[in-house]
């Protein structure tokens, strides 16, 4: 898409997919507890038994990966909006904090599919690095959205709240 289409705003489903991504990336690390005990149990040698918040933690990181297939898709399909930097650092920043979430949204899903459904210690010790730098990537998107939202005042986070179509 030449520069001249670009959106300038994201659509309804990019919004609905970005928010529904938060709060099931916040369900995993609120509720991590017990697909932690679960693993310990299963690595002991133990029946893990059934828990409804396993199974959230399982379909949940499943869904973070499906949801993030699809967003790199409709970024694909529809162009990706104008960056809003104050500085070059500041766009190399956001740059590397988008490609980030991006990989971990499907590096992690994989890593404790493989963990879980294979029984590979390797794959959950890697899971369990990448939640922290997931949580690091997270907080500084945050943090960036607000320094744009009060201190520039550039108003991006309407780009989030309303949709161009």
């Amino acid at each position: 898409m030449p520069a001249t289409d670009a959106p300038t705003r994201y659509s309804r489903l990019q919004i609905v997919l970005h928010w529904l991504v938060f709060a099931l990336i916040a369900q995993q690390y609120i509720f991590k507890d017990a697909i932690s005990t679960a693993w310990g149990r299963v690595t002991d040698g133990l029946e893990a038994g059934f828990d409804p918040l396993v199974l959230a933690h399982v379909a949940g990181g499943a869904l973070v990966l499906i949801f993030a297939l699809w967003r790199l898709m409709l970024r694909a399909r529809r162009g990706v909006l104008p960056a809003q930097e104050a500085n070059r650092l500041q766009g190399v920043l956001a740059k590397i904090t988008h490609v980030g979430l991006y990989a971990l949204m499907i590096l992690m899903p994989v890593s404790g599919s493989v963990a879980w459904f294979g029984g590979l210690q390797a794959a959950a010790q890697g899971h369990n690095v990448m939640k922290v730098i997931l949580l690091a990537l997270v907080a500084l998107h945050i943090a960036g959205a607000l320094y744009h939202q009060f201190v520039l005042r550039d108003n991006i986070l309407a780009r989030m709240r309303r949709a161009q179509d």
